[in-house]
């Protein structure tokens, strides 16, 4: 790709991204992108195929990477001795955590996009997914416990998702509301530090 190219495609992402978090997806106008762009749409379609395709562009591998980050933090977590688990939980899961915001905070108009402005596409479940992830990793958690002598509280399915869900709701409020990186250490200690009191509690450990 030719340095005039580069520009071109970097002057279609500027525009498309400030149009979708304008707009958000449904309302977002190729015709406004282009123009912004300075850019023909025969020449924007020799970039990319549909709005759909542009949004992709903007978002997947972020959207992929925060998944594949916390999928690597539940892991590692599952691979400590039960002992440690227990006695780690707190401090592992706010050092996850953080792992996690550092990496939106450096792509945070990506997860700005992807959270406030991504109704119609497939990247709006990401809250979803995360919760289906946590509560698999719920599930062995307490398989794991009672095996080792723990006994652990039964959890209706629906609850678990319901407050999972609440968690990651309150977490992503961050991006949601643009709470400024030096603040967020400490919304994410309070957070965890609530759910974890309440999980203890429920769970019966």
């Amino acid at each position: 790709m030719s340095e005039s190219e580069r520009t071109t495609l970097q002057n279609i992402l500027t525009a498309a991204c400030r149009e979708f978090l304008q707009k958000g997806f449904q309302g977002a106008s190729l015709r406004n992108i282009v123009k912004k762009a300075g850019v023909t749409t025969g020449a924007f379609y020799g970039y990319f195929k549909s709005k759909e395709e542009l949004f992709d562009a903007l978002v997947k591998e972020q959207y992929t990477h925060i998944l594949d980050l916390y999928q690597t933090i539940l892991a590692d977590f599952a691979e400590m001795p039960p002992e440690q688990q227990r006695s780690d939980m707190v401090s592992y899961t706010i050092e996850g955590i953080s792992r996690m915001t550092d990496y939106i905070y450096s792509n945070f108009d990506a997860f700005k996009l992807i959270l406030c402005c991504s109704e119609g596409t497939p990247y709006e479940n990401l809250i979803h997914n995360m919760a289906q992830m946590d509560c698999d990793a719920t599930r062995d958690f307490s398989e794991g416990m009672n095996a080792a002598g723990v006994p652990i509280n039964k959890i209706n399915p629906h609850l678990e998702h319901m407050l999972t869900s609440g968690m990651f709701y309150a977490y992503f409020e961050l991006v949601v509301h643009d709470i400024p990186k030096e603040d967020t250490a400490e919304y994410i200690k309070q957070l965890i530090h609530f759910y974890e009191g309440g999980w203890r509690r429920i769970m019966g450990f």
